[in-house]
């Protein structure tokens, strides 16, 4: 897993891939939070708070994680190189394991910078330091793990395509259908216990726990087990592959 893991962090960056991404996410973060005005914007919302970057960096991400990840597979079938991978004495779930802990990585990376928004509110409140940096350090656990989601549902789509594009569309379709498609069916049904059943099926009102602070091992649970079972899909999809 680690040659594979190598393979694609060295892939990201010996090309313009990974500094294009890095350099989308922070840009349209940074106009979005400090310059247009609107809804996310940090001035505008009148509090010394990075409630604004964790409402947008999801939507973002759902553009940007699936661009990183629609090569992971559809190259490969494109190339006919992933026929010479499945032949090497690798275990499918490490060749899997690998691109997707190299995206994620790469995901990290272009967090990491946003840190100094933290810095940047922490000295903007009328009492400086007067951020609930619990409820800061959720978010930022909570929006890895909707990452982790997006990564592995984008290796999935890429799986079942040669064509990078088809690969990017389905990605972001499945992305918002989880993110926020249930969230918003829920609406429909506002009594009930269908309606509850929607909106926690969705990514959205898990990861909004996380934004209030909430740790709730269940928002865990559910991120952990649905980025599992789309590497398992993916782990079954190239066996298929690689029996016929």
């Amino acid at each position: 897993m680690l040659a594979i893991f190598k393979r694609e962090i060295t892939t990201f960056f010996t090309s313009a891939v990974g500094y294009l991404v890095i350099g989308l996410f922070l840009i349209l973060s940074g106009l979005f939070l400090w310059v247009f005005k609107g809804a996310f914007n940090v001035f505008d919302y009148g509090f010394a708070d990075l409630e604004p970057f964790f409402q947008l960096a999801p939507w973002v991400f759902l553009f940007v994680i699936p661009a990183l990840t629609m090569k992971s597979f559809s190259e490969e079938k494109k190339l006919g190189t992933l026929e010479l991978l499945l032949i090497k004495p690798i275990p499918l779930r490490q060749v899997v394991g690998g691109k997707f802990f190299g995206i994620l990585t790469l995901a990290i990376l272009a967090v990491l910078p946003t840190l100094l928004y933290v810095l940047t509110v922490f000295r903007l409140g009328i009492t400086e330091g007067n951020v609930d940096m619990g409820v800061v350090l959720g978010s930022y656990f909570g929006l890895l793990l909707l990452i982790a989601c997006y990564a592995a549902i984008g290796i999935f789509a890429s799986i079942q395509t040669d064509n990078q594009i088809v690969s990017f569309i389905t990605a972001t379709v499945l992305c918002f259908i989880l993110f926020y498609g249930f969230d918003a069916a829920a609406t429909l049904f506002p009594t009930g216990n269908f309606g509850w059943l929607l909106k926690n099926i969705g990514m959205k009102s898990h990861f909004d726990g996380f934004t209030r602070g909430i740790l709730d091992s269940r928002d865990l649970v559910y991120f952990v087990s649905l980025s599992f079972l789309f590497l398992a899909l993916t782990v079954i999809q190239l066996q298929n592959t690689k029996r016929s």
